[in-house]
């Protein structure tokens, strides 16, 4: 799970970000944090559509490797 600090820095800092749910590649979400709460994520991707997304998921820089589940 994605701590507090680890949240609040990809926020300020305006980082893209992965969100990898599963193993197929298409299914990534990709955006920036919004806001989050003890359980979830909010996203907004570049559509400017927001997701809310389970904060158990693998949130990672978009410049980073893809990690595989």
């Amino acid at each position: 799970m994605i701590t507090e600090e680890q949240l609040d820095r990809y926020r300020v800092e305006g980082t893209a970000l992965r969100v990898v749910r599963d193993n197929i590649e298409i299914n990534d979400v990709l955006g920036i944090v919004v806001a989050w709460d003890a359980e979830s994520v909010v996203i907004r991707k570049r559509n400017r559509k927001v997701v809310k997304l389970s904060r158990s998921y693998i949130y990672e820089p978009v410049t980073a490797p893809r990690s595989e589940i």
